[in-house]
């Protein structure tokens, strides 16, 4: 057992005795999610197999329960969250063995099912909070969870969040391992390449609200022996009008080597492009994002500029295997940049991506809940692996429509169709749909 979990079982028992306080009930909230998923990723070359022509179907459920705090100077509370994600469709020569989506049985074909769950202890004195369990799902510059297939990416560790100064949010923490969308199992944490685990996350950071209008941010992270990153951002909101404002988003990531870091089992694969010292993390990327929105329609236009010596980093465990060498299911990361977009990421070494989208709110037409989005990114001049040669480019276009149910029984019941189209120089071509029904009831 290990330290974290030692941790939470003890507090588990403290929580059971004081579960009837004031407020540890009164303020608990629980909630169950289905979301229904197609998911379609079609390559446009090569031979016709499950790798090239995925298509599936399959059904997630998640079950949340918040407490609420007890009473006293510090108030204890304990979130939980359960997991299960059924295959529904989509059998032997069209489910690759990656486990990006769904896991694998050992024949290479999906699993029936797959399930975990896990839990969080809390406390709360005056405007801080602490956090400590299995059931994380950070949202911050230097790490977003991924919630882009059936079921959430977790990580286990400690986080403290306070707001003890006005208009200054501090976070700050230790993560230890994280457990992938499409796995019932958790892995110490990597990045792409990385085979060996490291244990050991650290982030601390501040997001300054200097005005109503100006956000200030500052993030230092280091993942034990692969990296250390510092983030600067900056987003200002300028009021036009009622229905009018313009919007400023200036982020900076610096990263570096750290430890083992090159060394066999800890080296980076510079997202499978140009390394100035090839398994070594050194990157300097920045973005300038500007959206302007009239009324209905918002306008986003933005570049983004990713440094000569080496691919942009964050965690990212998809190379991690078991003690039987198979893939644990933990491939599927975020990171804080525009360009996670539905297929690639545009982070290569070198790489100059221009960007725009188009969004559209039919509130404005009398259709609350109905929105479409038609995105396009192309990025030049990212390093060949070789560092010399030409050029190479890439292009992605992907295009999507929400509508949200607004009144009678099936309020809240929501439904998402995303396409995309990915063309790039020595990359396989691919075309992705996916068709997503959501729906969350809460019970408290």
């Amino acid at each position: 057992m290990n330290k974290s979990t030692l941790a939470l079982a003890v507090a588990v028992g403290v929580l059971a005795q004081q579960a009837g306080a004031a407020g540890f009930i009164e303020d608990s909230k629980a909630s169950v999610s289905s979301r229904t998923m197609y998911y379609n990723a079609d390559s446009r070359e090569g031979a016709s197999n499950a790798t090239n022509n995925q298509r599936e179907t399959a059904q997630g459920f998640k079950f949340d329960y918040l407490s609420g705090f007890t009473q006293g100077t510090v108030g204890f509370g304990i979130d939980a969250q359960a997991v299960v994600g059924i295959h529904l469709d989509g059998g032997r020569g069209h489910h690759p063995d990656s486990n990006s989506f769904f896991p694998s049985d050992s024949d290479g074909s999906a699993s029936d099912s797959y399930s975990r769950a896990a839990a969080n202890v809390k406390a709360r004195f005056s405007k801080t909070e602490a956090h400590l369990g299995g059931a994380l799902q950070p949202n911050m510059p230097i790490l977003v969870a991924n919630d882009s297939r059936l079921l959430p990416q977790s990580f286990e560790g400690g986080t403290i969040t306070s707001k003890e100064i006005d208009n200054v949010t501090f976070n700050l923490g230790q993560l230890e391992h994280a457990a992938g969308r499409a796995s019932s199992n958790t892995t110490g944490l990597a990045v792409g390449g990385g085979t060996e685990e490291s244990n050991k996350f650290r982030y601390a950071g501040a997001d300054w609200k200097v005005t109503k209008d100006l956000t200030l941010q500052y993030y230092n992270a280091n993942l034990k022996d692969y990296y250390k990153q510092n983030f600067f951002g900056l987003v200002h909101v300028l009021p036009i009008s009622a229905n009018q404002s313009f919007k400023t988003d200036l982020r900076y990531f610096d990263s570096s080597s750290d430890g083992k870091n090159g060394d066999a089992g800890y080296r980076f694969n510079n997202n499978n492009g140009y390394a100035k010292t090839p398994g070594e993390v050194d990157n300097k990327t920045w973005s300038a994002i500007f959206t302007y929105t009239l009324g209905g329609s918002a306008f986003l236009l933005g570049h983004q500029r990713v440094s000569d010596d080496g691919g942009f980093v964050y965690l990212n465990q998809g190379n991690v295997v078991d003690g039987n060498g198979r893939n644990e299911g933990a491939a599927g990361a975020s990171f804080y940049l525009f360009t996670d977009s539905m297929i690639n990421g545009f982070v290569r070494a070198g790489e100059n991506t221009t960007f725009g989208q188009y969004t559209y709110d039919f509130a404005s037409l009398g259709v609350p809940g109905l929105k479409a989005s038609a995105v396009y990114l192309r990025g030049e001049d990212i390093k060949a692996t070789s560092g010399v040669g030409k050029d190479l480019t890439e292009w992605e276009r992907d295009l999507r429509v929400d509508y949200v149910i607004q009144t009678g029984a099936l309020k809240g019941f929501g439904t998402t169709l995303r396409h995309g189209t990915y063309r790039g120089d020595n990359i396989t071509a691919q075309d992705q749909t996916r068709l997503i029904f959501n729906y969350t009831y809460s019970f408290l």
